[in-house]
C-alpha cells in the first residue's frame, strides 16, 4: 500500500575522529557548502514522510544550527544520545518519534554514497503487503569481495550477521549491507527488548549490537524478510577514513545529485 508513512531515523552520533576532525561525521562536508547531511537528505526526502536524527550532546547545537530551516517546517527533528551505547540504543531511544509511522527507515550518518534508486526500491518494496500479514524487514544487499559485515539468508529467512569487527569470518563475496534497514514498527519496539532480555554482547566490542537484532526478527518473531539487490558495492562505502572522504568527494564531483 502506498499510504504507509515512513521515519527515516538517522544515527549520527559519530564524530569525524579518524578524519581529524571534531564534528559528527554527517556534518563533514564533501564540497563547498555540501554536507554529507545535505546527501542524505536529498535522497531520503522524495521517499520518506519525516526525518529523525540522532546525534551527540556535542553534535547537537552544531546540527541544529546546521538543519534549522528543516526543524522549522517541522519536516526534520533532533534526538541526543547521551552517552555512546551503540546503534540500537540510538534507534530505540527515538522510538517516540518514529511510532506514529508504518515503518522505520536506518540509515547509517555516513553513508554519502547511497543512492536515491536503492532508498525508492527499498520503501517501494517494505510497502507490499505480505499475504499473511506479518511485519516485515527490508535490506538492500550487495555483493562484496571482502565484507566487513555479512547477511546469510536461507530463503526468505536472516540465518545471521557476522560482523569482522566482533572476530567473525566474514567470506568472500558475501552478501553487505549499505546501512540502510526498513523495519515495520508495529510490534518493534517489543522486539527490541524482548531480544535485549537475552542479547550477548559482541565478543570483541562487548556491545548489544544493533546486527544481531535483525536475524532475531526473522528467527524468533517470525518476521518476513525481503532482501533487495544492489549492483554497486560503492553504495556500501561510509565516510570513515581520508581515502573514504576523497572518494566521496569525487563521487559528488561527478554527480552532484
Amino acid at each position: 500500500m502506498s499510504d504507509r508513512r515512513v521515519c527515516a531515523v538517522i544515527p549520527a552520533a559519530g564524530r569525524g575522529s579518524r578524519l581529524g576532525l571534531d564534528i559528527p561525521k554527517i556534518m563533514i562536508e564533501v564540497a563547498d557548502g555540501v554536507t554529507v547531511w545535505h546527501l542524505l537528505h536529498r535522497r531520503l526526502r522524495p521517499w520518506t514522510d519525516h526525518v529523525h536524527v540522532v546525534v551527540s550532546p556535542a553534535g547537537e547545537g552544531p546540527f541544529r544550527d546546521l538543519v534549522a530551516e528543516e526543524i522549522e517546517r517541522g519536516t526534520v527533528t533532533v534526538g541526543v544520545q547521551d552517552e555512546p551505547r551503540g546503534m540500537g540504543d540510538a534507534v530505540f531511544g527515538a522510538a517516540a518519534h518514529w511510532e506514529p509511522y508504518d515503518a522505520a527507515l536506518v540509515v547509517w550518518g555516513d553513508q554519502a554514497n547511497l543512492s536515491p534508486e536503492t532508498v525508492r526500491r527499498v520503501v517501494d518494496a517494505h510497502r507490499r503487503d505480505d499475504p499473511e500479514g506479518r511485519p516485515g524487514l527490508t535490506l538492500p544487499l550487495v555483493p562484496m569481495p571482502d565484507p566487513y559485515v555479512e547477511y546469510e539468508l536461507a530463503g526468505s529467512r536472516l540465518v545471521r550477521v557476522r560482523q569482522s569487527r566482533e572476530g567473525d569470518e566474514c567470506r568472500p563475496g558475501g552478501l553487505s549491507d549499505v546501512g540502510v534497514f526498513c523495519l515495520s514498527t508495529d510490534g518493534l519496539a517489543a522486539a527490541w527488548e524482548h531480544y535485549l532480555a537475552g542479547a550477548v554482547p559482541g565478543a570483541a566490542t562487548g556491545e548489544v549490537n544493533f546486527l544481531p537484532f535483525l536475524p532475531h526478527l526473522s528467527r524468533s518473531c517470525g518476521w518476513r524478510v525481503t532482501a533487495v539487490p544492489v549492483a554497486d558495492p560503492v553504495e556500501a562505502r561510509g565516510v570513515n577514513t581520508e581515502a573514504d572522504l576523497a572518494f566521496a568527494r569525487r563521487a559528488f564531483l561527478r554527480s552532484p545529485e
